[in-house]
């Protein structure tokens, strides 16, 4: 039984980038609303210990691994011929995961920001609004790039 590259790095972009999906809603649904609940100084405190603390790596080996999983999977795809019937959600995942990485290169610094506006309700309250704005589309994104990702999985498998 041969090694299939294509299969292998369609698994792990579908499962990188439903991790990160999945962690996105996860701050979108739960983690960001609750600021208004607990207060910006709170929300900040634990965004800085949680976000951008042990956060920062655990998002850019997620982030990172999905975009580049997904990008080597379309190539992969594409250069052994097996991109036929799959031109569209091989289009669509790639366009995806550059436009998440994109608008992560937006929201990450915003969010950075709040370390600058330490104690400052009212900046933080801008600060957050302004990420909350950038991670919502990121989520949306990411999703996307996931459906796209089973859309490419389940033709590439139900064609074998």
């Amino acid at each position: 039984m041969a090694l299939d590259i294509t299969l292998i790095l369609i698994l792990a972009a579908t499962a990188a980038t439903g991790i990160l999906a999945g962690a996105s809603l996860d701050q979108s649904i739960k983690q960001l609303p609750a600021r208004h609940r607990m207060g910006m100084a709170a929300f900040s405190t634990y965004s800085r210990a949680a976000d951008l603390g042990n956060g920062v790596v655990w998002y850019a080996i997620i982030g990172v691994s999905a975009a580049a999983f997904t990008i080597a999977a379309v190539v992969v795809a594409r250069l052994q011929g097996q991109a036929a019937g799959q031109a569209v959600p091989l289009d669509a995942a790639a366009a995806l995961a550059v436009l998440h990485s994109l608008v992560t290169a937006q929201a990450a610094p915003t969010n950075f920001s709040q370390r600058r506006a330490v104690g400052d309700e009212a900046a933080l309250e801008r600060i957050f609004n302004r990420f909350e704005r950038w991670q919502a589309l990121r989520a949306v994104l990411q999703v996307l790039n996931f459906g796209a990702l089973l859309w490419v999985l389940i033709g590439y498998t139900s064609a074998r």
